[in-house]
């Protein structure tokens, strides 16, 4: 857990608080001892720590039960930054007498370093000797029973394993001193990281790609040189459809604060020039590792902002229909802490928000924890994901693919010659660690159906129970392609449209769906010219029925709007059905069901003299009724130009 800024900081860094009072009571016999401690003290004074540790020792060798040699000694080391030889001189000192709660302070720092290296029993054992000297500071009080909280959990977390067996990316991957914050698109086909050669200054951090090509990783490239510099660059995130990168780049001349975002856009095969996200996004603060949803339309980013709850907050923003991004607001009391929640890593169904905190109960440094969004559209207490995934040192960002069966992240170690590395590991994701909800996604192009040439669409999924707009993505003008991320649970209504073309509409039913395959889907829209038709098919009835089900809102509302939006447009609403039932009776549900929609749009304000209706039973077939997908097909509902 984070340890906030004390009042009272125990182990003093003057000179002055680690002179020997004249009156204190000593631990040892030794008078040899006592003139070694006492000459340590004048050679403190002096500021010469270096002779002052020599006599000190000399007075453990002279008494190896001399308490507060250690302890003194323990202080000079703190002040030269030596935390190892800290610890050790506070676990040998403090393991050679009996409880004294005149050494409470010692206890609680011995506690802290002891959680450090994950001997949880053993902080437990010194946070509960400081507890029990009843210490007046509060934030000490808090703080010490925060970790004894933190290590019965991390002692329980040990006890219960997750499967986890993490594999080391290929060395094609895991190639420079440095990489981490993976990503991958919502296909899977595109890696996304950040690396760096070292921690040395001349080497910057830069974005890299890697193509799954053969069952394999390819070797990466420089994503861009239009977005890698000279500069750092890096923590980057790219949408679902692997078009929109939001990265982070620090002391640029056009900053808002020292770290900033930065977003550019993808068209064919080339990345536009980065734009600094500016005001509201970017803050004088440090604004950094940024996550976007899976139709780039949501972000979540990491700040240092005032107004949150912590030290390091998650914040989150949302896109304008203008273009433009919402003023980021704070995740919350339950998501951050007061201390640091950093790395976040949206899920691409937009349930699950893997994040890293050191201010929530733990094992220790940063650890890996998830966040559902519920029904009511707010987040769960995080969880925790547990050992082995979590320990007591510090751990990487999470990401987690769309179905829910891997999972990549980073590793900090050292090599033999101590050198800092971080490596990107895989691994098969345990179902406690995975998103309340799978998904999948569909694929594509979009096409002139005259022409067969791609075209630039606005492609839009919508939640047809609840007329909700879901995701909104735009095919590439060059290539034609998209891709929107499909969720379990929903049925939906997938829109494309173009200026100058009729709209065309696809259903997808994933309320209990029996294969999350990916769909592949490309889509010809046909140019707005008499006789050009579409099927509306996501127009619902009852078997038998001409009363338009409430889930058919979403397409009669699109029908309107594309209306409005071609005033000079007039069609014609078409009625069939399949051969099941008498010829007369399908041609009177056919005209009653066409006579439903163009009652809606009347009753929505479209002209009456726009649209006319009409019924043709199951004369006009698509298919042969020769099946029951088939008949599926012939009932419909057409739109045809006038």
């Amino acid at each position: 857990m984070y340890k906030p800024l004390l009042a009272a900081i125990l182990l003093t860094l003057s000179a002055a608080s680690v002179s020997l009072a004249q009156n204190q009571k000593l631990s040892t016999t030794s008078s040899k001892a006592v003139r070694l401690y006492e000459k340590a003290d004048e050679y403190t004074r002096a500021r010469d720590f270096n002779r002052a540790l020599g006599f000190l020792n000399q007075a453990i060798e002279k008494d190896p039960g001399f308490v507060e040699a250690y302890i003194r000694a323990a202080n000079l080391h703190k002040m030269m930054g030596n935390k190892q030889a800290v610890f050790e001189y506070l676990q040998r000192g403090l393991g050679q007498t009996p409880y004294n709660p005149s050494y409470a302070n010692y206890y609680f720092d011995l506690a802290d370093l002891y959680f450090e290296r994950g001997a949880y029993q053993e902080a437990k054992q010194n946070f509960e000797a400081f507890l029990k000297a009843k210490p007046r500071n509060p934030k000490l009080v808090q703080w010490a029973k925060d970790q004894i909280r933190s290590a019965d959990f991390a002692l329980a977390a040990m006890q219960k394993p997750v499967p986890f067996n993490p594999e080391q990316l290929p060395q094609t991957i895991n190639r420079f001193g440095l990489q981490y914050f993976p990503y991958t698109t919502a296909d899977q086909r595109f890696f996304i990281y950040t690396a760096r050669a070292s921690n040395r200054p001349e080497h910057d951090e830069n974005i890299f790609v890697s193509a799954w090509k053969d069952g394999e990783w390819q070797a990466p490239a420089p994503i861009s040189e239009t977005i890698n510099s000279p500069a750092n660059e890096g923590a980057a995130t790219i949408s679902g459809d692997g078009k929109t990168l939001v990265f982070t780049s620090c002391n640029r001349s056009d900053g808002v604060g020292d770290c900033d975002l930065y977003i550019s856009f993808r068209t064919g095969n080339e990345w536009s020039k980065p734009k600094n996200m500016g005001s509201p996004v970017n803050a004088k603060a440090w604004d950094s590792q940024p996550s976007l949803s899976a139709d780039g339309r949501t972000l979540y980013f990491t700040s240092t902002r005032s107004g949150g709850v912590g030290k390091e907050d998650i914040w989150v923003t949302y896109l304008n229909e203008d273009g433009s991004w919402q003023q980021p607001l704070n995740l919350g009391d339950k998501v951050n802490s007061p201390g640091k929640d950093m790395a976040p890593s949206i899920h691409v169904s937009g349930s699950t928000l893997y994040f890293v905190s050191d201010g929530h109960v733990g094992l220790g440094g940063l650890d890996v924890f998830k966040a559902t969004r519920g029904d009511n559209n707010q987040w769960s207490e995080p969880q925790n994901l547990g050992y082995p995934l979590n320990t007591h040192a510090d751990e990487g960002s999470l990401f987690i693919t769309p179905d829910n069966e891997v999972g990549y992240y980073s590793r900090q170690g050292t090599t033999d010659a101590g050198a800092v590395t971080i490596q990107l590991y895989r691994f098969d994701v345990p179902q406690a660690w995975r998103s309340s909800v799978n998904s999948t996604y569909a694929q594509g192009r979009v096409f002139d159906a005259a022409t067969k040439k791609p075209l630039a669409a606005q492609v839009q999924l919508y939640n047809v129970a609840t007329d909700s707009l879901v995701q909104q993505v735009n095919s590439d003008k060059v290539t034609g392609e998209y891709t929107v991320v499909l969720t379990e649970g929903k049925q939906y209504a997938l829109y494309v449209s173009a200026p100058q073309y009729l709209m065309n509409s696809v259903s997808f039913d994933y309320t209990s769906p029996k294969s999350l395959s990916p769909v592949a889907l490309d889509v010809y829209l046909e140019p707005i010219v008499p006789g050009a038709a579409v099927t509306l098919n996501n127009l619902f009835f009852d078997t038998g029925k001409y009363e338009l089900e409430k889930e058919s809102k979403t397409e009669l509302n699109k029908l309107v709007k594309f209306l409005e939006q071609n005033p000079k447009v007039k069609i014609e609403i078409a009625g069939h059905t399949d051969d099941v039932g008498s010829d007369k009776a399908n041609q009177v549900l056919s005209e009653k069901r066409a006579r439903a929609v163009v009652e809606y749009l009347a009753s929505n304000g479209v002209a009456k003299d726009r649209f006319r209706y009409k019924g043709y039973g199951e004369s006009k077939p698509v298919k042969p009724n020769t099946s029951d997908e088939n008949r599926q097909q012939n009932r419909r509902i057409e739109m045809r130009v006038l």
